[in-house]
């Protein structure tokens, strides 16, 4: 019989696993915690020993219990007593003595202490509107902070600590609110039925705009340059008397970004894939995206009428990036059709109209108007203008609204046709002219009350937004990975896979999965082959992912997004000590680690062979910098062919310490004499990353 894990045991004798784990202590077996092994043979000498103590204490309970209580001697009734005691009652009755009446000491009331006052109150708040909130005069709210060491006037901003501590001071309780729920002031808003938002994605050039030009008759291909989408649009039509929203992401990998925010906003995924090319590396980023974002995909083959198409070889493509199609028995509707003939596309909107119907999408109408920027460009005859895809509410002309840090009021709705509208409901995308500023794409938009309420929660806004700025970013760690198990705020860990082959990433996913215990599952939310890239850290930050390289590293840009974005990169070069690592990580037994951090990257651009000093490559510096005695890797067509120690680096003649980016420098490396021209140098500094243990 297999070994048996301690937790295991422990839930089938009733026990928790700190209190076998003390128990194996007693009886002197070693356990190291609670996924340690235990034989027949230890689990024996357990319930043994369980025995033991039930019987040793189901005995002192019985000594203790057991002993004859003594009976009780019965008194003897003395009859005189009693004729003495009624003869004396008797007499005092005739003689009408009264008896003494003692008042009653009545017992106290205990004053009910009043309950605490709850505040709303929100972040970076004034002092004034503090005082207002929790009803005190601004002299005293003043007072209170200068008595905690704060020096403020009537109109400065207060973060949440500070109003936390002041709120406490003055005998009240705290409730954070959100700038969204700021502005709600419907208590009961009727849901009604709204369109469809449909993302179209996949591979570069598989047809997905023209598609969309069939379906919105809109000719929207011509309009980009080079007939390939390079921003994101939204359009709607009409068909059978319904609503659909479409939004076109575009497909290059330089715009992966877009189309992650497209796959957040949307409530279907059309998967666009060319039946003559069939599934490729874009093609598995859009899904994966789409399943981070956790909606229904529709796949659409298209190209269907090129002699070389093969629709069934796609679909066992699909079927292997764990897209089943409906023919196969999955959920995904699969609809075979050709953009450029316009065949197939009633097929397509019968496919959108039967999963909406599935999905049941509803949204408030009654209510200020929600949404979010899909995009926000100046214009130089309209100024700040931003396409927004309106999510609740109704957005009219006039509306104050709040987005980001920017505010203002709505001069003109527009539809993407350029036409005027008057208003805008839900799953509506407008383009709205009147910003202050331009937001950022993915911003939340909301209409308010009036427009000074707008420039105030801007400024509110804008506050926040540079706190959490400055604030480290708390993202899942490998090192903080079982405090957050422990806590119960995480169940799965999920892992971005890169590696230099497929077969190496084939084969580390499934070591990986073999790691999945009681406490924690493992899941591969995306494996390729290549370095490690910006598109990979962006869909590691959508999906809560650690980002593991076997035998590749990140690029500068996506070492640079990890850094702003909080996410982890973890880079191996022997399989078990990928697989030991993440399983220390999942016991809290994980060690210090020193690790690679990438500063530089240089292009060598002539080679020298120098008597003394031995060969020198002089290089151009294209990103980041370089550091003497820093680990350099020598990259040959992409692969890695050594390792070395940069042992002399020099500008002209003269020996320096660092070289920036844009600079040429010679670089001389430990023990390496096979340096050609048009190799690439990357640079890395060692780091040491100190974890604690946690068990």
């Amino acid at each position: 019989m297999p070994a048996k894990k301690v937790h295991s045991v422990a839930k089938s004798l009733g026990l928790s696993s700190a209190a076998l784990i003390k128990l194996l202590e007693e009886i002197g077996i070693k356990a190291k915690g609670h996924m340690s092994a235990l034989t027949d043979e230890e689990i024996k000498k357990i319930k043994s020993k369980i025995s033991e103590e039930k019987k040793r204490v189901r005995k002192e309970f019985t000594r203790r219990y057991s002993k004859p209580r003594a009976k009780e001697k019965k008194k003897k009734i003395n009859k005189e007593e009693i004729k003495e005691k009624v003869k004396s009652t008797l007499a005092k009755l005739e003689k009408r003595e009264t008896k003494k009446h003692y008042k009653r000491e009545m017992p106290q009331k205990v004053e009910a202490k009043p309950e605490e006052k709850v505040v709303e109150v929100t972040d970076f708040m004034t002092v004034a509107e503090l005082a207002q909130a929790v009803g005190k005069p601004v002299s005293e709210v003043i007072k209170k902070c200068m008595d905690l060491g704060l020096m403020v006037s009537l109109n400065q901003r207060l973060d949440i600590d500070s109003i936390s501590v002041i709120c406490d001071e003055l005998g009240c309780k705290i409730k954070a609110v959100s700038i969204e729920e700021q502005v709600k002031t419907e208590e009961e808003i009727e849901s009604i039925d709204r369109p469809p938002v449909v993302t179209v994605m996949g591979h570069v050039d598989h047809g997905k705009t023209t598609l969309l030009d069939a379906i919105t008759k809109l000719n929207v291909a011509e309009k980009e340059y080079g007939k390939i989408t390079q921003k994101m649009a939204a359009y709607q039509v009409a068909y059978h008397g319904k609503i659909i929203t479409f939004l076109d992401t575009p497909g290059h990998e330089a715009f992966t970004a877009m189309r992650a925010r497209g796959a957040q906003v949307t409530d279907i995924v059309i998967l666009v894939v060319a039946a003559d090319d069939g599934v490729m590396p874009q093609t598995v980023e859009a899904i994966d995206h789409a399943r981070a974002a956790n909606v229904p995909i529709i796949v659409c083959i298209n190209k269907i009428d090129l002699p070389n198409s093969n629709v069934n070889l796609v679909k066992t493509q699909l079927a292997k990036a764990n897209v089943v199609i409906e023919d196969f028995g999955g959920p995904s509707i699969c609809v075979e059709v050709s953009a450029l003939k316009g065949k197939g596309i009633p097929d397509v909107l019968d496919a959108i109209l039967v999963k909406s119907e599935e999905l049941n999408l509803k949204a408030p109408v009654n209510k200020s108007a929600k949404g979010v920027v899909l995009e926000a460009r100046l214009d130089r005859g309209k100024g700040n203008v931003s396409t927004i895809l309106v999510q609740e509410g109704k957005l009219s002309k006039s509306d104050p609204f709040v987005c980001g840090p920017h505010f203002g009021r709505v001069r003109e709705l527009l539809d993407e046709k350029y036409d005027k509208v008057s208003e805008a409901g839900p799953s509506t995308p407008v383009l709205v002219l009147g910003f202050s500023g331009l937001p950022q794409a993915g911003e939340i938009f909301l209409a308010v009350d009036d427009e000074h309420r707008a420039r105030e929660l801007a400024a509110q806004r804008e506050l926040m937004d540079r706190s959490r700025r400055l604030a480290p970013k708390s993202k899942l760690t490998l090192l903080n990975l079982q405090e957050k198990i422990q806590a119960g705020e995480t169940k799965e860990l999920r892992i971005l896979l890169k590696a230099d082959t497929a077969g190496s990433a084939e084969a580390l996913d499934e070591k990986l999965q073999e790691l999945t215990t009681e406490e924690v599952s493992v899941r591969v939310v995306h494996k390729g082959v290549g370095k490690i890239n910006v598109s990979d850290i962006l869909l590691a930050e959508v999906s809560g992912a650690v980002c593991v390289g076997f035998h590749v590293g990140p690029d500068a840009n996506a070492m640079e997004s990890a850094e702003r974005e909080g996410v982890e990169i973890r880079t191996y070069r022997l399989i078990y000590e990928a697989l030991d690592d993440l399983r220390a990580a999942m016991l809290g037994m994980l060690e210090p680690k020193l690790q690679e951090i990438l500063i530089g990257e240089a292009e060598v651009r002539e080679v020298f062979n120098i008597p003394r000093a031995g060969v020198i490559a002089g290089c151009y510096l294209k990103d980041g910098k370089v550091l003497r005695n820093c680990i350099a890797h020598l990259m040959r067509e992409k692969k890695e062919i050594a390792t070395a120690k940069v042992v002399s680096l020099k500008r002209f003649k003269e020996d320096v310490k660092e070289v920036a980016a844009g600079y040429e420098c010679g670089i001389g490396l430990e023990d390496i004499s096979d340096i050609q021209k048009d190799d690439v140098m990357q640079f890395y500094k060692i780091e040491e990353h100190a974890g604690k243990d946690v068990r």
